[in-house]
């Protein structure tokens, strides 16, 4: 049996058990629905949920298989793909140098946050603003280049 055959079978069954439960949950009624969850009783809506995680589960895992099957499979693809990581790996780090510890004006849930998370936060805007505004000048160098060679 090949490996298209086996997903369509998956396929199918979990759209069979997702229509299963979903008429389960419309045949039960909102006000049900809400009452139990009130009470703790969620066993109407749960089973969906499951089938739910299962389909990311394994709408992930074949991402990423399929992802590093195609990356080690075409060398120009990996190098540039690890530029790429590299170069956003550069940003964080010159982002995280830059960044400040300023810790007295900054409340989290009625505490003051520590110089580590104040120079992690300070870091995830850097590198923000620089993603930014790398991605606006390559925009903008890309609409010029196309109307240069109009």
């Amino acid at each position: 049996m090949s490996l298209h055959k086996i997903l369509k079978i998956v396929a199918a069954v979990l759209g069979l058990l997702g229509i299963v439960f979903l008429v389960r949950i419309i045949s039960a009624g909102d006000e049900a629905i809400k009452a139990d969850a009130a009470m703790g009783d969620t066993a109407i809506v749960d089973p969906i949920a499951y089938v739910a995680y299962a389909i990311m589960a394994l709408v992930i895992l074949f991402v990423v298989v399929f992802v590093f099957k195609n990356l080690f499979t075409n060398a120009a693809t990996l190098k540039n793909t690890l530029v790429g990581v590299g170069i956003f790996a550069a940003i964080l780090v010159i982002s995280y140098a830059m960044s400040g510890g300023d810790t007295t004006q900054y409340l989290y849930n009625g505490e003051a946050v520590t110089e580590g998370e104040s120079t992690m936060v300070g870091a995830g805007l850097l590198a923000f603003y620089i993603l930014i505004v790398v991605a606006a000048i390559s925009m903008l160098f890309s609409g010029v280049k196309k109307i240069m060679n109009k």
